[in-house]
């Protein structure tokens, strides 16, 4: 059976462990590097994502949880989690803090701390997601809770988009600064990236194991499958190669070879 680790420093990690267990998968806390061996797959929840880079750094988890990521098992990040695992984080809405949070990377992507606004501005809304219904059935909706939530701004060319959603008609103009220096430029698009996927990377700005809805941890679940599925191609195909060199060069392939 799979092992599905949670990073447990803070934020929402039991309530993905409980989205786990209720479709019969083994997950288990981590918080140390040594607890990231064995593991088949990693979650990073959301929360506050300066807290949780303060007690990453505390307990020595970046260099692990980048050679966690690198090394091609799945990963998949929520809220927090999505600004953890992002190249690049501007900084937030205008007159609050920017930069300064280590990061662990390897997706594609420049994500908006805090994009949606403040606690108050919390919200939920339903999302089109043709790609999950075509994996795992149901509707092509998912319902999206979005909490102090970020979004993604752009994406690199291997990023697949796997949803967005309007940008709030209320909410005042949002200014993006990379805290560096360079001008800030307001954010003029009516729609906003909310989930992503690059390879074995798996981002959403919204929570889904704060509903009913299991469809995004059995997506999740599948992407260890395919990894699984292509080392195991990979491996047999080496092998194939192998066995062929070892064959006479002078005997066609394609016929039945009796020695």
């Amino acid at each position: 059976m799979a092992v599905v680790g949670v990073l447990a420093l803070q934020g929402s990690y039991n309530e993905h462990l409980a989205a786990l267990r209720r479709i019969g998968v083994r997950g288990v806390e981590v918080r140390k590097p040594e607890q990231l061996l064995g593991l088949d797959s990693l979650i990073i929840p959301g929360g506050e994502s300066t807290t949780m880079a303060k007690l990453a750094n505390y307990h020595n988890l970046f260099p692990a949880l980048r050679e966690f990521v690198s090394g091609g098992k799945p990963v998949w990040g929520t809220c927090a989690g999505l600004i953890f695992l992002a190249n690049k984080a501007v900084a937030l809405l205008a007159g609050q803090k920017t930069g300064g949070q280590e990061l662990v990377g390897g997706l594609d992507c420049t994500v908006h701390r805090n994009f949606f606004g403040s606690q108050l501005q919390s919200f939920e809304t339903e999302l089109s997601v043709p790609k999950l219904a075509e994996k795992e059935g149901g509707n092509e909706t998912c319902r999206g809770v979005f909490i102090r939530a970020p979004a993604i701004l752009d994406v690199g060319s291997d990023v697949e988009i796997l949803a967005d959603c309007p940008v709030p008609a209320n909410r005042p103009s949002i200014t993006i600064s990379s805290g560096e220096g360079d001008e800030e430029e307001v954010y003029s698009k009516d729609r906003v990236i909310v989930a992503v996927r690059q390879g074995n990377i798996l981002a959403t700005a919204f929570h889904p194991e704060l509903t009913s809805d299991s469809r995004w941890h059995r997506f999740f679940l599948d992407m260890d499958k395919e990894s699984h599925a292509k080392a195991f191609s990979a491996l047999s195909l080496s092998s194939s190669s192998r066995d062929a060199e070892d064959l006479p060069k002078n005997k066609p392939l394609d016929l039945p070879i009796f020695e």
